[in-house]
């Protein structure tokens, strides 16, 4: 597998060349494409020089450890650290999916519960937002529904990252594995008896478009205007704000209520709008994508669960990957790497098995 990071160290050097000319940056979206494949190059030319020095390192320490024994204790460390380096350069050369590198946006929905659903969809919220903070992220809410006791029927997030993550950093290469149906196991403050209900809220993860991924003529759209609503239906507006865009081709919806201006609300319900076309084209075009995106969200049914949170035992557990921790509390403030982490790991595993048979 390492034998290709020959070729990529002239993709490198080529792509170095190209963004030193100043009429490549005259193009955005065309600039920020090559730096991310840049990074991603850069990430694993480091890693490969680091794997490198470690085995000349550990030779050198190996011929000297006959005359001194410090020299055997170096040499077991160096081992150690070349094999961790070696696991690191492996996993950079696995393929990715091709939309890794994206930004986010990530809907919550409210499920089966009622308003307790909707409330434990305000807690995910929450919880994303943190996390995406701790990362360095910044977020911005594009649509939300609110219910009547402060929690979210549904809610619209968009998540992005600063700069050219790293491979395997940026928010859709880490947030894909949330999508899907999250049960929890709780009193809820609607119980007055305290008994622990069940219910459920839908996660469903798509990688942010860009306007050259997704052509939209203006001849397919169909845009309504409407006032915002809050909680109970009632208006929390006195004009048509509110904005609500169907592309006739496909049927796909998208509305934003979130701005005041509906001239806001239009450019929120489009980057909504191509984010779901291409994720809608990315299941056409291929099978596998398809599969990984029907284990998402279709209806949030409890039965369909990829995690449980249960309160009462502040435990968090993982049915894909099998983690189990006693620390749900963290994990709702946003501490959410290890859980995570499980994720990419039986991922990064899966894939290594498919290389090999």
């Amino acid at each position: 597998m390492f034998e290709a990071v020959s070729q990529l160290a002239e993709e490198h050097a080529e792509l170095e060349a190209r963004l030193a000319d100043p009429a490549v940056h005259s193009d955005q979206s065309l600039a920020r494409k090559l730096g991310q494949r840049y990074t991603e190059l850069s990430a694993v030319l480091r890693a490969h020089a680091d794997w490198v020095q470690l085995g000349d390192d550990l030779e050198a320490a190996r011929e000297l450890s006959g005359e001194d024994e410090s020299f055997a204790r170096e040499a077991e460390e160096l081992e150690r650290a070349r094999t961790r380096s070696e696991e690191r350069l492996r996993h950079l050369l696995i393929p990715r999916d091709a939309s890794d590198s994206k930004d986010v946006l990530l809907e919550v929905k409210s499920g089966e519960g009622g308003e307790e659903s909707a409330l434990f969809a305000g807690d995910l919220l929450r919880m994303y937002t943190r996390y995406a903070e701790r990362r360095g992220w910044t977020t911005e809410v594009l649509d939300a529904n609110e219910s009547d006791l402060g929690g979210y029927k549904s809610v619209t997030l968009a998540v992005k990252a600063k700069g050219n993550p790293e491979p395997g950093e940026a928010p859709m290469a880490l947030l894909k594995f949330e999508g899907g149906v999250h049960r929890v196991q709780r009193v809820p403050v609607t119980e007055s008896q305290g008994r622990v209900h069940t219910s459920a809220a839908g996660v469903l993860v798509m990688p942010e478009a860009e306007q050259v991924e997704v052509q939209i003529e203006d001849k397919d759209l169909r845009i309504d205007v409407f006032r915002s609503s809050g909680p109970g239906g009632q208006s929390v507006n006195t004009t048509d704000s509110a904005v609500r865009i169907t592309h006739l081709p496909s049927g796909i919806v998208a509305s934003c209520q979130n701005e005041k201006s509906q001239l806001q609300n239009r450019e929120a319900a489009m980057r909504i709008l191509r984010a779901r076309l291409l994720a809608a084209a990315e299941e056409e075009a291929n099978a596998e994508a398809s599969d990984a995106r029907r284990s998402q969200v279709r209806t949030v049914d409890r039965s369909e669960r990829i995690r449980t949170y249960n309160y009462a035992e502040n435990r968090i557990s993982d049915h894909r990957t099998g983690y189990k921790s006693y620390d749900l509390d963290r994990v709702l403030d946003g501490d959410l790497e290890a859980v995570i982490a499980s994720c990419v790991d039986a991922d990064m595993t899966a894939r290594l098995d498919s290389l090999t048979e």
